[in-house]
């Protein structure tokens, strides 16, 4: 076990002959009381074996998400194999096939930061003779994990390919 953390640069070799020294007490802390004949307790090591620090704690970073108005969303028919890139305005509703897309909301992270979009979409199917759309996914979906939270559908594959926001400038074209 020693030999496999110095290999992994975990702990600094050890002479033999001599034990390491405990990591430090942080001041206020009270000293530990085991004295020499006692038997060791569950969880501390015990007299001979060599005490490694703890590894530092690291937060889970937090991270900054924009709010945009548009999601690019990619969906694949299974049956022609058509894909199509879509352009789905937040609280618009978009159609491919049969399916009903609502972007709720997306969101993507600043470019000083890791990239992620995440749009929340509302995914419907309206069929034929039915009155009202039967709801097939409702929550977020990732552009950099499509697997993690994805539309199960035997027809179409719905998935996030970014977040934009939409220009309202004239492009210059004529048409």
């Amino acid at each position: 076990m020693a030999s496999l953390l110095l290999a992994l640069g975990l702990a600094a070799p050890v002479a033999s002959g001599q034990s390491q020294a405990p990591a430090p007490s942080s001041p206020g802390a009270p000293a530990p009381s085991q004295s020499p004949s006692s038997p060791a307790q569950p969880g501390t090591p015990s007299e001979g074996q060599p005490q490694y620090p703890a590894p530092p704690l690291n937060p889970t970073p937090t991270y900054t998400y924009i709010d945009m108005d548009t999601a690019v969303l990619q969906a694949l028919d299974k049956v022609t194999a058509r894909v199509s890139t879509i352009d789905a305005p937040v609280g618009q509703t978009v159609r491919f096939g049969t399916l009903e897309i609502t972007v709720r909301a997306c969101r993507k992270r600043p470019p000083e930061e890791p990239p992620e979009s995440a749009a929340f979409l509302e995914i419907r199917e309206q069929k034929e003779g039915e009155a009202q759309p039967s709801l097939l996914f409702s929550g977020w979906m990732f552009a950099s994990s499509p697997a993690l939270s994805t539309l199960e559908h035997p027809v179409y594959d719905i998935i996030v390919i970014d977040c934009k926001n939409s220009s309202k400038a004239p492009s210059g074209k004529s048409g």
